[in-house]
């Protein structure tokens, strides 16, 4: 919107998650495939789910389990126009610097660190949803989106991403990539906010609740005035 691009071209720097990187590593296991992990039934989900989201099968079967379940409960193909990286390429636009508030290795690390079984455990999950399923899920988390409550959009994040795995499974990964990320993140969003201007995009799901970004903020004594559409 114009005010959003308005603030954007007024600021000093541009922050966000984490700068996009496609080092191979990141994204795929050095020496195993899910060829021998799954079953066949399985892997059948998997060839025709990688036709539907446009991808080679030789690099889905190298594919680290958890970064496959993230794609596969996509209810669409993912294209380069995701928010954070549009919002990226308008702050290069107007020649402002950008940072992220996480290294590739730290972004990726925090489920890389979760155990071969566990990513498992999330690709079945993401394979054991129905294209309806995941069609509800992305409508009702749009008509969420609109209403701006962020706490409101991260319970439904949590009720639809949770359902379908183990509760301590799910309370491990909301803890790793929500919690323990937002303590790390706040803390480097403020000191970039410290001596100059900034425009910060993160997920909605980090904003939410006593410990994510706005209460954080404000606990640094930052106060909030909502854009105007």
């Amino acid at each position: 919107s114009p005010s959003v691009l308005d603030a954007l071209s007024s600021v000093d720097l541009f922050v966000m998650e984490t700068i996009p990187n496609t080092n191979a590593a990141n994204f795929s296991m050095p020496k195993a495939s899910l060829k021998t992990m799954l079953t066949e039934d399985e892997l059948d989900q998997v060839r025709a789910l990688t036709d539907f989201h446009v991808m080679h099968l030789d690099h889905v079967l190298r594919m680290k389990p958890w970064l496959l379940a993230v794609v596969f409960s996509q209810s669409k193909p993912q294209t380069p126009f995701a928010q954070d990286n549009l919002l990226m390429r308008s702050a290069e636009d107007y020649r402002k610097p950008v940072q992220g508030l996480e290294t590739s290795q730290e972004h990726f690390g925090v489920i890389d660190g979760f155990g071969l079984d566990e990513q498992l455990l999330m690709l079945r999950a993401a394979l054991n949803l129905t294209q309806t399923e995941k069609e509800q899920g992305f409508e009702q988390l749009m008509a969420l989106y609109l209403t701006e409550d962020s706490d409101k959009i991260l319970a439904l994040d949590a009720k639809i991403t949770g359902a379908n795995l183990p509760k301590a499974l799910w309370q491990k990964i909301r803890i790793k990539l929500l919690d323990e990320r937002n303590i790390l993140m706040t803390k480097r969003a403020i000191l970039f906010a410290q001596n100059q201007s900034v425009f910060i995009a993160v997920g909605a799901a980090h904003l939410a609740r006593d410990g994510g970004f706005i209460n954080r903020f404000k606990k640094a004594g930052y106060t909030f005035t909502r854009i105007q559409k």
